[in-house]
């Protein structure tokens, strides 16, 4: 079957290839702390359905422990080297196959081939702890080349170090009034674009969670960051088809063939 992407909010998207499901960022949480989800319903439970889940760094609102406690028993779980000895909730998901792998590292799952690939982000499980594992993103490589870049800032060796690609599933805002260093907005989104140059890009990571309380701050960075990454993509990265979905959309981009 083609390629689907479909985009259940903030970073948790699923990638069905080669009759395979890869499932990014797991985030099944109507509040997390200071945040609540203030776009979209709940994912529905067939969205907990994967054969392989990544998980691109150690954020609470990436790697999101009762969320990965949804998934179904055996199902395999990437996460960053480091991530079991950092975040001790992982080691009791016994049901899980659970692997660390770091930059470079290629796992086989059916007919696909995940690897890992570098991000610059601060992958640090929040507020505790040293700096133990990387930020990663990965790229699925089935039918399509599938680049889930989790959270990253711009870096000159990107295009580079992710490869070619087919579809690219990009950060463009954030939960919060401000980006801090190692994040995409729109316009560092179109500028990665424009470097990966894949033929089809879906904007992820905007438009879900905000700050409690925070409603009236700089509301524009909650709401514009997906329509702001469409516009200028078309400005720098005119070639590439960008999906705009909704919350629980899907999409069947184009691939080369």
């Amino acid at each position: 079957m083609p390629v689907e992407v479909t985009w259940w909010g903030h970073a948790t998207c699923t990638v069905e290839d080669s009759d395979v499901r890869v499932l990014t960022d797991p985030l099944f949480a109507r509040r997390l702390a200071h945040l609540r989800r203030r776009r979209g319903a709940l994912p529905p439970p067939e969205a907990s359905r994967a054969d392989v889940a990544v998980v691109s760094h150690l954020h609470a609102d990436h790697l999101h422990i009762p969320s990965l406690a949804r998934l179904a028993p055996g199902t395999r779980l990437l996460v960053p080297r480091g991530a079991l000895r950092a975040v001790p909730g992982l080691r009791r998901l016994t049901r899980l196959r659970v692997t660390e792998v770091a930059p470079g590292d290629q796992v086989k799952a059916g007919d696909l081939v995940i690897r890992a690939v570098p991000a610059r982000h601060d992958g640090r499980r929040l507020p505790l702890g040293p700096h133990r594992s990387p930020a990663l993103g990965y790229v699925v490589e089935g039918e399509a080349r599938t680049y889930f870049a989790g959270d990253t800032g711009l870096f000159d060796s990107m295009a580079e170090e992710v490869g070619p690609v087919d579809v690219a599933l990009l950060p463009v805002g954030g939960w919060g009034p401000y980006l801090g260093e190692g994040h995409l907005d729109a316009g560092r989104a179109a500028q990665a674009l424009a470097r990966l140059a894949p033929r089809s890009a879906v904007p992820v990571h905007y438009g879900t969670y905000w700050p409690i309380g925070m409603d009236a701050v700089r509301p524009h960075e909650f709401h514009a960051p997906g329509e702001e990454f469409v516009r200028l993509a078309a400005e720098r990265a005119p070639g590439v088809a960008v999906h705009l979905l909704r919350h629980g959309e899907s999409v069947r981009p184009e691939v080369a063939r």
